[in-house]
Order: C-alpha cells, then sequence, then structure tokens
C-alpha cells in the first residue's frame, strides 16, 4: 500500500538519520543542555530573526501544547480555539488534564477570526460575575490548521491586535509549519513577531520525533524549564532532538523539504479537479480534502491509504490525502494515473 494518510509514516529525512548515525559514538551532556541543542536554537532564532527567544525541544506535539499552555495560564484562566483545534479534538482533553477549560468557537474552516475573540475578551470583560467564569487568557490557533488552511499575514496581525488588546497570550500551534509558510504570505520573522509562542514541528517535517517551542514573550520565559520537568517532557537525551533541529535548519533544508510538498500536492489537487471531484475546502497546503463516492473511494483503496473524515449527507465521504516532505515522485504519479482513471 502507498501511503497518502499522513505526513509522518517515514522515519527522518536522510541528513537527520546521517547526523544521528555520525554521532552515535559521541557523548553529550543530558536534559538539553548540550552543544546540538544550543546550536539548534540558534539557527531558529537567526531564522525567526528573534535573537532573544528562548527555544526549547520537546518529543511531540500533545506534549509540548498542553506543557506551553498550562505555563502561560493560572489555574482560573481558559484557553480559546477553534471548534477543530488540535487541543480540542485530537488530544484526549490533555489541557483539560492540567487543569485548564477551552472555549471553542465555530470554524467551517479550521480558523478563527479576530471578531470571533474579541467578542469573546468583550464578553468577559463586561461579566458582572468574572470570578464565577473562566478568564479567556490564551488564544491558540494551529498553522496550518487542521484543514490544511492557512491564516494570511493580515488576518494574524488582526488576531495580535485583539490578543493585546484584551491582554491574551496568542500561541501558534506549528505541527505542519514548514507546509504553512510555503503556502502563504507569512514568513517565519512575521510569525516570531506576531506569536508569543509558536512550534516548530519536526514530526511532521524531516525529524524522526520532536518540536521546537519558540517563546518570543519575556514574561513566559522564566523557569520555564520547571514546566517542562514538571510535565514530563524533559528529554535525559535532549541532544537527540537538537541534533535533527540542528540538521534540518542546516542550509534551509526544513523550508526547502516542505515547499517542494507543496508543490507536489497542487498537482494532486489538479488531478482530483481535472476529474470532476471536489474539495472540500480551498487548501493550499499538503493536506488536501476532497469528496469521493463509494466507488471512488473503492477503487483508490486497492492500492492507497487515505484519511477517513466525515460523511456528506449525499451518500459521499470527505477524504484526506497527505503529500509529505518524503512522498516520491513514483508514488505521485501513481494515484495521479490512478485518478484519471476513476
Amino acid at each position: 500500500m502507498i501511503r497518502f494518510n499522513n505526513d509522518y509514516h517515514r522515519a527522518a529525512h536522510p541528513a537527520v538519520l546521517k547526523a544521528l548515525a555520525d554521532t552515535a559514538g559521541e557523548s553529550y551532556g543530558g536534559y538539553g543542555i548540550d552543544p546540538w541543542c544550543e546550536k539548534a536554537a540558534q539557527a531558529i532564532r537567526a531564522a525567526a530573526d528573534r535573537p532573544d527567544a528562548a527555544v526549547h525541544f520537546f518529543v511531540g506535539g500533545t506534549q509540548v501544547n498542553f506543557t506551553a499552555i498550562a505555563a502561560a495560564l493560572r489555574p482560573y484562566q481558559s484557553a480559546v480555539c477553534a471548534e477543530t483545534g488540535h487541543i480540542h479534538a485530537h488530544e484526549t482533553g490533555a489541557v483539560e488534564h492540567t487543569g485548564h477549560k477551552i472555549l471553542t468557537l465555530p470554524s467551517p474552516d479550521g480558523k478563527i477570526t479576530a471578531a470571533q475573540v474579541a467578542q469573546v475578551g468583550e464578553s468577559y470583560r463586561r461579566s458582572p460575575i468574572p470570578e464565577h467564569i473562566t478568564q479567556p487568557k490564551l488564544v491558540y490557533i494551529s498553522f496550518p490548521t487542521e484543514y490544511g488552511t492557512v491564516y494570511s499575514l493580515g488576518e494574524l496581525e488582526a488576531l495580535r491586535a485583539v490578543c493585546r488588546e484584551y491582554g491574551m497570550t496568542l500561541f501558534v500551534d506549528g505541527a505542519r509549519l514548514g507546509y504553512g509558510l510555503a503556502a502563504s504570505d507569512v514568513t517565519l520573522p512575521d510569525l516570531a513577531r506576531l506569536a508569543d509562542m509558536f512550534t516548530v514541528g519536526g514530526t511532521k517535517c524531516g525529524a524522526l520525533f520532536g518540536e521546537a517551542l519558540v517563546i518570543t514573550d519575556p514574561a513566559l520565559q522564566p523557569d520555564f524549564r520547571s514546566y517542562i520537568k514538571q510535565n514530563g517532557a524533559m528529554l535525559a537525551k535532549g541532544w537527540l532532538l537538537g541534533l535533527q533541529f540542528a540538521a534540518l535548519f542546516e542550509g534551509g533544508l526544513y523550508f526547502d523539504i516542505c515547499r517542494r510538498a507543496v508543490e507536489m500536492v497542487m498537482r494532486l489537487r489538479a488531478a482530483f479537479a481535472a476529474r470532476g471531484i471536489p474539495a472540500y475546502l480551498d487548501s493550499p497546503t499538503n493536506q488536501q480534502f476532497v469528496l469521493l463516492t463509494g466507488p471512488q473511494m473503492d477503487a483508490l483503496r486497492e492500492k492507497y491509504t487515505f484519511e477517513l473524515d466525515h460523511p456528506l449527507e449525499d451518500g459521499r465521504m470527505c477524504v484526506r490525502f497527505c503529500v509529505s516532505w518524503a512522498t516520491t515522485d513514483q508514488e505521485l504519479e501513481a494515484l495521479l494515473a490512478d485518478i484519471e482513471r476513476l
């Protein structure tokens, strides 16, 4: 079977594997205090044009999300996100488990707007009983979103302004950040300027495993390593994380491999459109959601694995196809040919 169901079904980019193999006989200090984590952090700071940022490395996305949110919020404060947001829909209540309510907003395309956030903030500001409800203090967005959509630079600037107005932290989940940057008018320095915290995803963007958390708000930086340790997120062999990000950011590799995936997936999107198969929504990133009939799904299932998202009333199914940094030309060509035969 050829996998198009996610973007983390292969181990790691050859450059990452080579870096791990080349250093296998060396020894380093533990818990992220080592030359590789420092080199990777410096590379990320340089790419983001934020020499003042704190950079920490985590094994996975859920781990970094609940740790960062727990560190940013007091016990009576809550996070705001889209109803499809990863922390709400895919993390088994991890944020709630750390003691923080999630306030969800309706979102047909995975995004939330500055106007929606302003409504939440104003509602709390005008509440006659603020001590009886949670205080919305953090806005969580995914870039790209769970539906592959991206925020424009203008939309991010509007969210930043609203967060500043209501004293909220803006946290951007960049589990697929490389693909989002390749498909939008937002740059990494833009994101570092607008977000108080954001992640640079590795697991889905060429690493064996790992996410980098970038904290630009000085108020959130002190004692953050204590939060990492307390939440069971401090890897003893931390250099294995830093080494991977150092390899990915060497010569812009991280951005190059994600850009290639986005270029490839545009061919996939065009093939579905040419065959008259509609998209569920307009996604410019490596995740494409299309509407397939039962026979069409059965035909493609003979050779390909893809993800079922949700059924429609007319009997069609919304399904997701992912192209990743590891998708080969041969795999894509085979799929394009089979779509043409549907």
